[in-house]
């Protein structure tokens, strides 16, 4: 996924920063949102392709939380590792050792995702209705991202670009408007991929929603890091 150029500035608003950010996604993001969009459509209309993902399926509910944890390490955590680490623009913030943060941190998200999945299973129901879809949508982006999974993503993605050291992430925290300055700007940035492909993972059945999530985030993790380090090099630059 090709890499924002942007840089975001303390003389810019949240508005201004996540639009830049945004703008310099587009095209990667409308690939993205075009592979899920894919996904979803041959999962209904190719007969071949719906039985290989309800073999997907049945593999996944076996493996429970297992599997969620395991693919979730392995697509959102190791191959967007191994893929900032060999390109040239961001191999020197992705130096070895941060392998094993990316296979735990995002292990770990894909228990969360998974436990997630299933209350929205169970507060909204498991049919594939526009209304339903739509409940969880909402739930999901404005409630579940905007209040908890982004703000501490940033949070954690800042403790580990700045050498696993708290400091520096809790004084940009204490700093004022910091949702809307580290948070708000990145899911500005975001909300044009995100969205339609939320939309996509619902659309699916819950069985295949997390495998489609993996999908998903081996290209957005890409992103989230190349945004939240952009973020990060004014500060550590020494510009407060």
């Amino acid at each position: 996924m090709a890499e924002t150029t942007h840089i975001m500035t303390t003389e810019e608003s949240p508005w201004q920063a996540g639009l830049h950010g945004a703008r310099a996604t587009a095209l990667p993001g409308t690939i993205l949102v075009g592979a899920a969009v894919t996904v979803v459509v041959s999962y209904y209309q190719v007969p071949a392709f719906h039985a290989a993902l309800e073999q997907l399926a049945a593999f996944r509910v076996r493996g429970g939380f297992y599997y969620s944890a395991i693919s979730t390490a392995l697509f959102a955590g190791i191959i967007p590792f191994l893929y900032l680490h060999f390109s040239p623009s961001t191999r020197a913030r992705h130096p070895w050792r941060h392998l094993i943060f990316f296979a735990l941190f995002w292990g770990y998200k894909g228990i969360e995702v998974d436990a997630f999945y299933r209350l929205q299973a169970f507060l909204f129901g498991t049919d594939l209705s526009f209304a339903t879809i739509g409940k969880k949508l909402l739930f999901d982006q404005i409630v579940y991202n905007g209040l908890f999974a982004a703000p501490y993503g940033v949070l954690i993605y800042d403790w580990k670009d700045a050498d696993y050291s708290w400091g520096p992430a809790l004084a940009d925290l204490r700093r004022p408007r910091w949702y809307a300055r580290r948070v708000l700007a990145v899911m500005i940035a975001v909300v044009g991929v995100w969205v339609p492909a939320a939309a996509c993972i619902y659309a699916m059945p819950p069985a295949l929603q997390l495998p489609l999530n993996s999908m998903v985030n081996c290209f957005w993790v890409i992103l989230f890091s190349i945004i939240i380090a952009r973020q990060n090099a004014p500060r550590s630059a020494g510009v407060q």
